[in-house]
């Protein structure tokens, strides 16, 4: 299996995973960007999608490529999409060319977000998060409470340390100027900053990230830590348990420059 990120509009990711006959897309916001790659790839076939939330910039591309291929959508079953889909939600299962999708429900971002990870043969497992996680950071909490987005996190976090991140933004360094912000003196961090910078000067993406670096630089993951904690709660004195902190901590990056 091949793992591709297809860069769409200014900085999301349409991730595009295929065995050399077979292809299935997550979050197609703009259908010509896969388009494209599969008129480059004649021998792919598209025949599944997959939509975590929403959201315009994860479902525009949705009705042009349902159109020219045929291929079976699969979104949260409580969101409204563009085009028929198959409802999926947390304990069900997509069952692709011999691999196992599960389904993991994680609200916050948008009421019904889900995401969906994978184990590879002889590779390191997959986990498409759309904007529920990101490389240094979480999405906004547009219609879930910080008690919700908490949990979510908590599920991903469970997940095995070598799984590979999928996010859909290159939001990386943005996230990690504000992890830096909260959390200086995190040697894991500043290396993972400086790695990611190199990439970006290149023209490389950051992504996909691996979940154990997540879990040692990303404050998000770690608004319990004792460190990250202190300095949200010298922010904010409201900030006195697990859930007020962690939406203290979302409340600074939205203000953060």
């Amino acid at each position: 299996m091949k793992l591709i990120p297809l860069p769409a509009f200014t900085d999301n990711y349409i991730w595009l995973l295929h065995d050399d006959r077979h292809a299935l897309v997550v979050d197609p916001g703009d259908g010509a960007v896969v388009l494209a790659w599969l008129a480059q790839n004649p021998q792919v076939q598209l025949d599944t999608i997959l939509v975590t939330h929403h959201h315009a910039d994860h479902t525009a591309g949705l009705s042009e490529l349902t159109e020219h291929t045929g291929a079976t959508v699969h979104a949260p079953t409580m969101e409204k999409m563009p085009v028929a889909v198959h409802g999926v939600q947390q304990g069900e299962d997509i069952f692709w060319h011999g691999l196992r999708l599960q389904v993991l429900d994680v609200p916050g971002h948008t009421a019904g977000h889900i995401a969906f990870w994978t184990a590879l043969p002889d590779q390191p497992p997959v986990l498409f998060c759309g904007d529920t996680l990101f490389s240094g950071g979480c999405g906004r909490l547009f219609e879930g409470t910080p008690a919700q987005m908490l949990d979510s996190l908590d599920r991903l976090a469970a997940l095995p340390g070598d799984t590979r991140v999928c996010p859909a933004h290159e939001y990386t360094l943005s996230n990690l100027k504000f992890a830096l912000a909260v959390d200086p003196d995190n040697a894991a961090l500043n290396a993972y900053f400086s790695v990611c910078t190199q990439l970006r000067q290149q023209g490389l993406p950051t992504l996909p990230a691996r979940l154990s670096t997540e879990l040692a630089i990303n404050p998000f993951l770690r608004s319990r830590n004792h460190t990250v904690a202190a300095a949200v709660r010298q922010r904010d004195a409201l900030a006195v348990d697990d859930a007020t902190t962690f939406a203290a901590l979302r409340a600074w990056k939205n203000e953060f420059k």
